[in-house]
Parts: structure tokens; sequence; C-alpha cells
């Protein structure tokens, strides 16, 4: 009897509530603490890189062929930590978007619920990735002002499809990083552990952003959709161009001069971001947000 009466309201829902109620599900039976997943007490290995080589913005050029295995171990994980600082930035711009969004609605709605949770999940990743990073022997790394001065007012002021697609610009680019350091056993345990739990429950966070973004784009038109895609695409060439920052060569040693330059034309970075994120400009595309305007800034960040 109980069955009979549910299933009509369940049929009724609207097909964003079916996916938040699924990600609640999901959220419920796969979800991690990183206070007791991660090895925190184990002193950190040297001997480990802290991400894949392939990653760092340095492989490939002159200057790596130079450095020793100590040295490029230690820039991994000085750029690993970088990007888990990066990351947590976003992340608190990211906790207030949805924060706002979800302000004065339902809280006993799924959509509500699924928010705050979201909200608990990036709460916790942000605390994973400092105590990463820390571990990781790097400081705290910050974007710079110009681009935390943008995040503040982007923060504010982005609604909608903005708010949500740069959200997932953002997931997905460090998404496709951490997967393949997941996997890889030259990569230190414990941060392997973090890019695992970061994955599995951002992937949830993709998919709510993914229908969020086209939820909000059916009701846009044309004028709002064009300042919007270029709107998107400033903040992910802020985001992106912010993950290394300028600082990581002189704190694993090196040369920040020669470092810097040799790392802004490294074409085997540029292609790495580039075919990593196909998929991610395919859903662009297909939302039209890859306009004109927006394509000059996925270019100069190397995105397409």
């Amino acid at each position: 009897m109980a069955s009979s009466t549910v299933r009509p309201d369940a049929e009724d829902r609207p097909p964003e509530d079916h996916l938040t109620r699924r990600l609640l599900e999901s959220a419920a039976t796969l979800a991690y603490d990183p206070a007791t997943e991660v090895d925190w007490d184990t002193p950190l290995d040297k001997e480990f890189h802290g991400a894949s080589p392939e990653w760092s913005t340095l492989y490939g050029t002159a200057y790596w062929s130079e450095l020793t295995e100590a040295q490029r171990k230690e820039l991994t994980r000085q750029e690993a930590a970088s990007v888990a600082s990066t990351g947590i930035w976003f992340e608190m711009i990211l906790q207030q978007m949805v924060l706002r969004d979800v302000y004065a609605k339902d809280p006993t709605s799924a959509d509500v619920q699924w928010a705050l949770t979201e909200i608990a999940e990036e709460c916790r990743h942000s605390i994973m990735f400092a105590r990463g990073a820390q571990k990781l022997g790097a400081p705290a790394y910050r974007p710079r002002r110009f681009a935390v001065e943008l995040g503040r007012a982007f923060k504010t002021l982005a609604f909608g499809e903005a708010a949500y697609a740069a959200i997932l610009v953002a997931e997905e680019v460090l998404d496709v990083m951490q997967r393949d350091w997941m996997r890889d056993e030259r990569v230190v345990p414990f941060v392997r552990t973090i890019n695992n739990i970061h994955v599995v429950e951002e992937s949830r966070h993709m998919k709510f952003a993914r229908a969020e973004t086209r939820r909000h784009l059916s009701g846009a038109g044309p004028v709002r959709r064009r300042i919007n895609a270029l709107v998107i695409a400033i903040a992910s060439y802020v985001i992106v161009t912010s993950m290394v920052n300028k600082d990581v060569y002189t704190h694993a040693g090196l040369d920040g001069k020669r470092a810097r330059d040799e790392a802004k034309a490294n074409e085997h970075h540029k292609s790495m971001m580039r075919s990593s994120c196909s998929g991610l400009m395919d859903f662009l595309a297909s939302a039209g947000l890859l306009t004109k305007p927006a394509l000059v800034f996925y270019k100069r960040a190397h995105l397409i």
C-alpha cells in the first residue's frame, strides 16, 4: 500500500528533482571522511612525486631534462600543492554561489538538501586539500590579487548558467588531472587517496552542474546567452591560469624566471590541457556557450 501512494508523487516530480534525489542517495552510500580515510600520520616520502610528472608545467622542456630526479619530484609536489590551494580558493567561491542560489528556497526539497550536501562535501575537500598541501611541504599558495578580486566579484554577481557552468569548468579541469594522478604509482600514496576521494565525490557535483547549466539556459534569450558565454570563458581563464602559482619554481629550488619562461612556452603541457578538456568543450558547444568572444579566452587558457 505504501508504494502505491508514493509512485504518483514520484512520477509528478520534475526531472531535476529526480536527479537530486539520486545524488542524495549516492552521497549517502558512497562518501568519504578525509580525516580518517587519508594517511596523515606517515611522514612524507620524498621518493615519490606529488603528481604525475607528465602533468608538470616543465615536463618536456629543456629545463626538465636538466633537473635531477629529486628536483623533478620536489617540483611536482609543489605544483600539486598549488593546484590544491587553487582548488580551495574556487571551492570557497562555489560554496557561496550555491548557498546564495538556494537561499529562501524550500529546505524540505531534494534540490536544497542536495545543495547543502554538496557544500558539506566541498568543505571537507577544502580541509583535505589544505592538510595535503601542508604535508607536501608547501606554503599557502594563493592566486594573484587580480584573480582574488575578480573571484570576489564573480561569487557576488554570477547567477544561473554563468555560476554553474564556471563551477563545471573548474571541476572538470581538476578532475582530468586527478584521474591520472590517483592511478599513478609514482605519486605519493596519500595524494592518490586525496585524488580518489575528490574524483568520486566531484562526479556528483559535475552531474548537478551540467543539469543546472542546461536548465538555466532553457530560459535564456540570445543576448543573455552571449553575455554569459563570455563571462564563463573569462572565469575559466582566470581559474585555469591560477592553478600553478609562479612561486612553485623558487620553492622547488629552481631558477624562477627561466622556469616560468619555459613553462609558458611548453607545448606539451598545452597539449595535455587541450586533449583532457575535449569532453568539456563538447558540452559547452552543445549548450551554445562557445561563442567567438568566448573562444578567445578558452584558446588563451589552452583548453581548446
